[in-house]
C-alpha cells in the first residue's frame, strides 16, 4: 500500500512538472542607472498583475537583465517593461507607448527584448482628473476573498435632488475607470467624462457607477472558478446590498447592469447569466468568452431552461489580443442565437477592427452601452 502511494505521489509530481514550461526573458536595455532596475509588468501574478514594481528581472551584466519563470503550459499573458514605475515605461524606438506584448507559451522558450528608450518620468504629465463627485470605500471585505476598494461615481444633481433614485452599473477593474493616477499606464476609461457628458446633454438617464477594484487574484476571480463564483456572490450578497443601503439607488433588476473588459467582460457576462434576478444587462468589452482553457460558451449552450430575460452589449477590437478573442466572441454570438436571443433586440455587437486591447480603446466606445442601457426617452 505504501509503495502504491509513493508511485502515485511521484506520478503526480511528474504530471505537474510536465504541465509547466520555462520562459526566460532576456532584456538588453540602455539608459538604466545603477540605482534602477528593469521590471516585467503584466496580466498574471508572476508578472505582478500590472504592478509596475513587483516583478524585477535580475541584472546579469551592464546592460542585460534576465529572469526565468515557470508557467503553466498554454499560459496567455500580456506584458510590458518598466523601471519600476509607470512613469518610466519602456517605449518604442520612435518614442511612442507600445501596445501590450502577448505571451502564449506551450514549450520552453527564451524571449529576447531590446529597449532603447524609456518614458521620462520627470517630464511626464498625467492627463485628466476625475470629473464629478466620487466616494471611496476602502478594503471592502468579501468572505473567502482578498479585501478590495470600491469607488462610487455620482451623476450630476445627485446631492441636490435628495428624493431621486438612480439606476446603477457595477464595473470591474474599478481603479481603471475614472482616475488616470490609479489606472494601468495612467490611461483610464474616462467613464466619468463620458457619463457626465451624456447625462448633461440629455442623452441618458442619470446613473450611478460603482467601480470594484480588482485584487492580485483577478484571474481566478474573473473566471469560472470557485473564486469567481465567490466574487459574483460577493457582488450580489455584499456589495449591492451595501450600495443600496447607503445610496439612493433603484434596486430592481431592470435598473441594475454590470460591465467590464477582457476577463472583466467574461465575469460581467457570467454575473448576468448566473444572477438574472439581480442584473438585467451586461456590457462585455473584449471579453474572454472562449480562449485557450477558458470556455464559457459551453455554459450557455448547456443551459436548457427557459430563455433568460437579459440584454447584452458585446464589444471587441481587431488587433493584437482582441484578434485572438474574436473567435470566442463569434462563438458566444452563435450560442446566444441558438438559445433564442435576437441580435439588435436581446444583444448588440460592435466590432472595431482598428482597435486594440486597452483602456484607451474601451474609453472610446463606452458611450455605446450607456446609451443602450440607460438612454433617455
Amino acid at each position: 500500500m505504501k509503495k502504491l502511494a509513493l508511485i502515485f505521489f511521484l506520478l503526480t509530481i511528474l504530471i505537474s512538472a510536465q504541465s509547466k514550461v520555462s520562459v526566460t526573458f532576456r532584456v538588453t536595455a540602455s539608459s538604466v542607472a545603477d540605482s534602477e532596475g528593469v521590471f516585467i509588468v503584466g496580466s498574471i501574478p508572476e508578472f505582478g498583475n500590472w504592478n509596475a514594481s513587483k516583478a524585477p528581472l535580475d541584472k546579469v551584466s551592464k546592460n542585460i537583465w534576465q529572469k526565468t519563470f515557470q508557467l503553466d503550459k498554454n499560459t496567455l499573458a500580456l506584458y510590458k517593461f518598466t523601471k519600476g514605475n509607470w512613469l518610466f515605461e519602456a517605449l518604442t524606438d520612435s518614442s511612442t507607448i507600445p501596445s501590450n506584448s502577448i505571451l502564449k507559451v506551450n514549450a520552453d522558450t527564451t524571449i529576447n527584448v531590446v529597449i532603447n528608450k524609456w518614458r521620462d518620468g520627470s517630464n511626464f504629465k498625467i492627463i485628466g482628473q476625475i470629473t464629478g463627485k466620487v466616494e471611496y470605500v476602502k478594503n471592502f471585505e468579501i468572505e473567502g476573498l482578498k479585501p478590495r476598494n470600491l469607488i462610487i461615481w455620482f451623476p450630476p444633481g445627485y446631492k441636490k435632488n435628495a428624493d431621486k433614485r438612480y439606476p446603477v452599473i457595477y464595473m470591474q477593474d474599478g481603479q481603471n475607470l475614472f482616475d488616470p493616477k490609479t489606472s494601468t499606464g495612467f490611461v483610464d476609461w474616462r467613464a466619468d467624462e463620458t457619463a457626465d457628458s451624456l447625462i448633461r446633454r440629455g442623452k441618458i438617464k442619470p446613473v450611478i457607477i460603482v467601480g470594484i477594484y480588482n485584487t492580485e487574484d483577478r484571474s481566478a476571480e474573473y473566471t469560472d472558478t470557485p473564486k469567481g463564483h465567490l466574487y459574483m456572490k460577493g457582488i450580489v450578497e455584499k456589495i449591492k446590498p451595501f450600495i443600496d443601503s447607503k445610496y439612493r439607488t433603484l434596486t430592481g433588476r431592470n435598473n441594475t447592469a454590470v460591465a467590464g473588459s477582457s476577463l472583466g467582460g467574461l465575469i460581467s457576462m457570467m454575473c448576468a447569466w448566473e444572477y438574472p434576478e439581480v442584473f438585467s444587462k451586461a456590457a462585455c468589452f473584449s471579453p474572454a468568452f472562449k480562449i485557450d482553457t477558458i470556455d464559457y460558451v459551453k455554459n450557455v449552450l448547456n443551459y436548457t431552461w427557459p430563455k433568460k430575460n437579459l440584454m447584452f452589449y458585446i464589444d471587441n477590437g481587431g488587433i493584437d489580443l482582441d484578434a485572438r478573442l474574436l473567435p470566442g466572441v463569434d462563438a458566444m454570438v452563435t450560442a446566444l442565437k441558438q438559445k433564442g436571443y435576437k441580435e439588435n433586440k436581446d444583444f448588440y455587437v460592435y466590432i472595431d477592427k482598428a482597435a486594440t486591447h486597452n483602456e484607451a480603446a474601451w474609453a472610446k466606445r463606452f458611450w455605446r452601452p450607456l446609451k443602450l442601457f440607460f438612454g433617455a426617452k
